[in-house]
């Protein structure tokens, strides 16, 4: 009826360094400084201060970070501090954000609250803006 269990695990355990290079997700806490640019084929969750370009397929930022540099990302969230330019392919800023550059994005969610010093341009590739056209509508 009852059965004794082998004295080994048929799953091989695997070294912290192996279990990490799967990892798709990478976390900079609030008590990390990097200054340089970080390049990542991994999403990057970001709570400390970057100075440096920051390169991604996906970004969260903390409320009570800090990123000096460009940003370019497939998809980016931001809700503390960024100076620089930011090229996302969907983007949300929320109301926590201040956004001090150029927003350069195919689609776009601002929160209620947030703050952006710079110009906000669509990505469309091959087309042009008219003279007077505008280029970000807000709907109600």
């Amino acid at each position: 009826m009852f059965q004794k269990k082998p004295a080994h695990s048929a799953r091989p355990i695997r070294s912290q360094t192996e279990a990490m290079a799967g990892s798709t997700f990478s976390v900079f806490g609030a008590d990390i400084t990097v200054k340089g640019d970080v390049h990542a084929t991994a999403d990057l969750h970001i709570d400390g201060h970057i100075e440096g370009d920051i390169t991604c397929a996906s970004l969260v930022q903390g409320e009570g970070s800090e990123i000096v540099g460009a940003i370019t990302a497939d998809a980016a969230r931001l809700a503390g501090t960024v100076r620089g330019t930011i090229t996302v392919a969907a983007l949300m800023i929320v109301k926590s954000a201040h956004i001090h550059g150029d927003v350069h994005y195919d689609t776009l969610t601002i929160e209620q609250g947030a703050e952006v010093e710079g110009r906000f341009a669509q990505r469309r590739a091959g087309a042009q803006h008219a003279e007077g056209e505008p280029r970000l509508m807000l709907a109600n």
